[in-house]
Parts: C-alpha cells; structure tokens; sequence
C-alpha cells in the first residue's frame, strides 16, 4: 500500500487563542495531503476539472490525540483506505515532530458532473485514475 508524507509548517494563524492548531485547519491538511498522494501517482485534480468533473468530500472523519503547536514542523502521510471504482476513501495521520500520531481522520470521495452533480465511475471515466488506485491499493483486478 502507498503511502506518501507531506511537510506542513504550522503558521501563527492556524492556531487558535489556546496556541494550537484549530481543529478545522486540520481538514486543509488533508487536503493538501490527498493532492500530494493523487500527484505522487501521476495524476492531477487539475486535469480531471479541466474535463468537467470534480471531486467532493462526501464524509469526513477526524480524531484528535495530541495537540499541534505553532512553530511545529509536521507531516500529513497519506494513503488509500478504500477504493471500489466509484467510491474513494482517503486515510491521514498528521505526525508531530517526535513522529507521533497527533491527529487521524479519513475522506470519503465521489467524481461527480460539474454541471448537475450526477456520480461518474472512476473506473469507466478515468481509467489510469483506477488502475493507478489499485496499484496504491496494493490489488490487482
């Protein structure tokens, strides 16, 4: 299974009066984290927009375990957790400097038509998009 880490410099502004990072600044590490992975495989978000198609969060899950501080340098490591030629799940640690799990969370992901946000099959519409996926699966079809 691939996996791929990505840094992150925690900035002042990401941390709230507590002096940590704000819960929701999580979720656009994992963003950052999935385009890294989609790129680390030879794809691009961008290309699949180009033909009029998207990819919106369905589901989103976060726990919290440690706090991250500003000043931190930290790492997002990404990797498939589920992938069925329609349905994707993305997986995250986000890893503080002694490399400990400070936060996990998953998101879930369909494609879907810019214009009416009808579901597409990755499988059918971006073939390489879903070999490229089993092949970071570790599965063969």
């Amino acid at each position: 299974m691939k996996r791929i880490k990505t840094p992150i410099q925690v900035r002042y502004q990401e941390t709230d009066q507590m002096g940590v990072v704000y819960h929701a600044n999580y979720l656009v590490w994992f963003e950052i984290g999935r385009t890294a992975f989609i790129e680390a495989l030879g794809l691009s978000y961008a290309e699949m927009e180009q033909e009029g198609v998207v990819s919106p969060v369905t589901r989103v899950e976060a726990d919290y375990k440690k706090p991250i501080r500003y000043g931190e340098s930290v790492y997002v490591e990404t990797w498939l957790d589920y992938y069925d030629g329609l349905r994707t799940t993305y997986a995250y640690h986000v890893l503080n400097e002694k490399g400990d799990i400070a936060v996990s969370g998953k998101t879930d992901h369909v494609i879907v038509n810019l214009e009416n946000f009808r579901p597409l099959s990755v499988r059918r519409r971006f073939p390489l998009w879903h070999e490229k996926y089993l092949t970071a699966l570790g599965a063969e079809e």
